[in-house]
């Protein structure tokens, strides 16, 4: 009797990480890796059959630079009509969905997942390191050591005792962060669309205040939304105008939720005090290639995905 055939998984992009979990997937599936090439290379394979039978396509952030599968916008569909009709799942190795038009893969009947959660340490790591930088401007001393000078004209930072902490987006990282800022003595508020009922989801028992309160009351704003048509440039001239003279930003969002040339302007004119800035608007995302995987081969067992 013929075993019956395992479903092939395509992975767009390299692994650099998960490699042994990736390679443990052949037990089940029937893997399938693409590297190199072109966007339009690749949909002429998909349309020569090259491709036939994929269940699952997972990529990686950096696959956009080699062959893309996935549709750039809802006028853009030559990707997602030329996959084979057993495609099934397509799950990108990042925690957004800006590289994917996931309505037109749902209007295909193709399941997208990305991969919340992975990074929310690591995010909130990185916000607190920066956030206590730019407190002390600890750049300008760093940088006068590298030049041979030994005090520079560096001026005084700020202690972050007492200081109110404004957290725009109190969502997994946004907690995080909130968990990290504690013990600092900070004064913690924050700003979702909707007010956190759930006690285990703010730690801190931050202070749910409007975004106009947030802008005019924090000392240090830190910005964790995801970004969206309602969150592109939601920090731009007039809101810089709203919040306190010396405030400090961070952001370790997506760039694109700040006008970057109006923090630009709000810092030269001594508005903002510091940024720290983890992101700009084209900044790559990290990948995440391990919860991917499991996505994978949860798809593939059971038909269903681990991360929504």
């Amino acid at each position: 009797m013929l075993s019956p055939e395992k479903p092939k998984v395509l992975l767009l992009g390299d692994i650099f990480h998960a490699h042994a979990e990736w390679n443990a997937l052949s037990a089940i599936a029937e893997l399938h890796q693409v590297n190199d090439g072109n966007r339009d290379q690749f949909l002429n394979d998909c349309q020569s059959g090259s491709y036939d039978g994929v269940f699952a396509i997972s990529r990686t952030f950096d696959s956009v630079q080699v062959r893309c599968v996935l549709p750039t916008s809802l006028h853009d569909h030559a990707a997602t009509d030329r996959l084979n009709q057993a495609t099934d799942t397509i799950m990108p190795m990042q925690t957004a969905y800006r590289t994917i038009d996931a309505q037109a893969c749902a209007n295909r009947g193709i399941s997208v997942s990305n991969t919340p959660g992975a990074v929310d340490a690591s995010t909130a790591n990185t916000a607190i390191y920066l956030l206590l930088g730019a407190l002390r401007r600890a750049h300008l001393p760093a940088t006068a050591l590298r030049e041979g000078k030994w005090r520079g004209s560096m001026g005084l930072g700020h202690d972050p005792e007492g200081k109110v902490l404004g957290i725009l987006g109190l969502g997994g990282i946004g907690s995080a962060l909130a968990l990290r800022a504690a013990p600092f003595d900070f004064q913690m508020q924050y700003h979702n669309r909707n007010r956190i009922q759930d006690p285990s989801k703010n730690p801190t028992n931050a202070k749910y205040v409007s975004f106009e309160e947030l802008l005019r009351t924090s000392d240090v704003i830190s910005i964790h939304l995801p970004l969206s048509d309602a969150t592109r440039g939601i920090i731009g001239t007039k809101e810089f105008s709203m919040m306190k003279d010396g405030v400090v930003i961070v952001n370790t969002a997506r760039g694109a939720i700040m006008d970057e040339s109006a923090l630009v302007d709000a810092l030269d004119q001594g508005k903002v005090f510091a940024a720290g800035l983890d992101v700009y608007e084209n900044e790559p995302e990290y990948k995440m290639e391990v919860l991917v995987i499991e996505n994978v081969k949860s798809a593939v067992e059971s038909g269903h995905l681990i991360t929504p």
